[in-house]
């Protein structure tokens, strides 16, 4: 993980950041609330949760890298579901009060102290793999849509249905999200457009593997393999394309915790994308920047569906136009 003294501020958030910037979208809380007693919101997402313990379990259980991945994967489950536990007794405990941000980092910290470090890495080359042999073709079919609004909307259709697999001359920033079809055939063909446009874009990845989201080593393998041997993008110049590590090592992200070559990156941008559940929804949805911005992503938890008075698999873009001063 990064240090504290090597972590700064996205330096596109509005400011003062203290009083603008709010990172988690579902107040799980109220300053009001009994800070002893959980409240409905807390016990909903603890169980949530908790809920997805099995599935994290079969993953690391089956983690070849790991020696006695069995045994350790059976602490893990019991020792995450100990933390829940308290937590739901004692909303305080373990750095709390609860968010989503905590619950993900306790989850990533237990994993990481029984020497698991990437449970999701086979799903995640299976995945790539597939998607990197259909790019071509998915490129091709949206190249021949002429006309160029409808080329966009089809191109953002691409990101809500590479986005299913969970488990921005301006400059853009996109923080991209899960490895497969939500990067390589979403966001890949994505910026390729921004690029033709004579845009440069920045695509920030996470530091460390969460969850099936894709890593900074890896988006630089990905772009590789998908680059010709003049460095295009199937007949775009990618040299406007800059790869960044963002610092994170979460599925959702807290931006006034960003790496310093980030920051380096995207102090000039003129459009800022998050996108994904983790970031353009569970956190940032409501983040607002010293520049234009849009959050993009499918709804794929109740909770938040409910909260956003929708439905599971809604899709959300939400466009935000910064008026300067």
């Amino acid at each position: 993980m990064e240090s504290d003294s090597e972590m700064v501020p996205f330096p596109l958030l509005t400011t003062p950041i203290k009083s603008n910037y709010r990172p988690c979208t579902i107040p799980y809380r109220f300053p009001s609330d009994n800070p002893r007693k959980p409240t409905p919101t807390e016990i909903a997402w603890i169980g949530l949760f908790r809920n997805s313990i099995p599935s994290f379990k079969k993953r690391a259980e089956s983690d070849t890298i790991v020696a006695d991945a069995p045994a350790r994967a059976e602490k893990f489950a019991q020792r995450y579901t100990d933390i829940l536990d308290d937590m739901k007794k004692h909303p305080e405990s373990h750095g709390g009060p609860p968010d989503c941000i905590l619950l993900c980092r306790l989850r990533e910290q237990v994993l990481r102290e029984l020497g698991f470090r990437d449970i999701f890495k086979k799903a995640k080359d299976e995945e790539n793999g597939k998607a990197i042999s259909l790019f071509p073709e998915v490129v091709r079919l949206n190249d021949n849509i002429e006309d160029g609004g409808k080329r966009l909307e089809n191109l953002v259709r691409g990101i809500f249905a590479g986005n299913i697999f969970d488990l921005g001359s301006a400059q853009t920033i996109i923080f991209v999200d899960n490895s497969g079809a939500d990067v390589i055939l979403g966001i890949f063909p994505f910026a390729r457009e921004l690029l033709k446009r004579g845009t440069q874009v920045v695509l920030p990845a996470n530091d460390l593997p969460s969850i099936n989201d894709i890593t900074y080593p890896e988006l630089v393998e990905i772009i590789s393999k998908l680059k010709d041997e003049s460095g295009n993008l199937i007949g775009v110049d990618a040299k406007n394309l800059l790869i960044a590590n963002s610092g994170n090592d979460l599925p959702v992200i807290d931006l006034t915790r960003v790496s310093q070559e980030l920051a380096y990156l995207s102090s000039d941008a003129d459009l800022v994308i998050l996108e994904g559940m983790g970031r353009g929804i569970e956190t940032n949805l409501y983040a607002q920047f010293k520049c234009d911005s849009v959050k993009i992503g499918m709804v794929k938890h109740h909770e938040v569906a409910q909260f956003l008075g929708g439905r599971l698999y809604d899709c959300v873009f939400k466009y935000n136009e910064f008026v300067g001063v």
